[in-house]
């Protein structure tokens, strides 16, 4: 007999602790596994700090699969180390883990569904931000000892960053380019400018 309770099924709602990483609320408790996101669209969004961050770091080497517990583990590093040495600075986490992973036992038969619910993770490319420090003037080698001491945490190779940084491209750096400085032939000796020379200071828009 069809039931309608097939078609109107409640979204998954899980107790929540206000300490744990993890949503409120999904439609889905389980999901496939994906892959890491690549940024083939040439998008540098979120590789760079915010307008109220001074220091950051942020994944270097390869894309991973972040869980909750990392990310707070992290997370609890930066607190405690940001409090004993600056009054009111603040943490900022870029990403959140709202991906549910599900886990089989081992040596389980395959068949019969997928495996039950474990934890929360997140997919994080190379370039991201992870983790921002702010809210008062931090000076660099502090910034730079907490955020190391976070990073060893993170399973992957993370590195540090400040405003002046450059956005990252996957694996790419991408530097502002350097303004060209032309030296006027004329202060040079010995120069002999030549027909085209005296053509293009003539006409200057020929050039462009």
């Amino acid at each position: 007999m069809f039931s309608l309770s097939r078609l109107f099924r409640p979204s998954f709602t899980q107790t929540r602790l206000r300490s744990q990483l993890a949503p409120r609320q999904v439609k889905y408790i389980k999901r496939h596994k994906g892959v890491i996101p690549i940024p083939i669209g040439g998008s540098i969004s979120g590789t760079t700090l915010t307008s109220s961050a001074q220091w950051g770091i942020r994944i270097k080497s390869t894309g991973v699969r972040l869980t909750a517990k990392q990310l707070t583990t992290a997370e609890d590093v930066i607190k405690r180390k940001l409090k004993d040495v600056v009054k009111g600075g603040k943490v900022w986490l870029r990403v959140f883990p709202d991906i549910p992973v599900c886990i089989k036992g081992n040596e389980t038969r395959m068949g019969k569904g997928k495996g039950t619910f474990e934890f929360w993770a997140t997919r994080v490319p190379v370039g991201r931000v992870i983790f921002e420090i702010g809210g008062k003037d931090i000076r660099e080698e502090l910034a730079r000892d907490i955020l190391r001491q976070a990073a060893s945490k993170l399973p992957t190779k993370m590195e540090f960053i400040s405003r002046d940084t450059p956005p990252r491209l996957g694996n790419l750096v991408l530097y502002p380019p350097k303004p060209v400085k032309r030296i006027a032939e004329e202060s040079v000796p010995g120069v002999d400018r030549g027909p085209i020379a005296e053509a293009l200071a003539t006409h200057p828009t020929t050039a462009s």
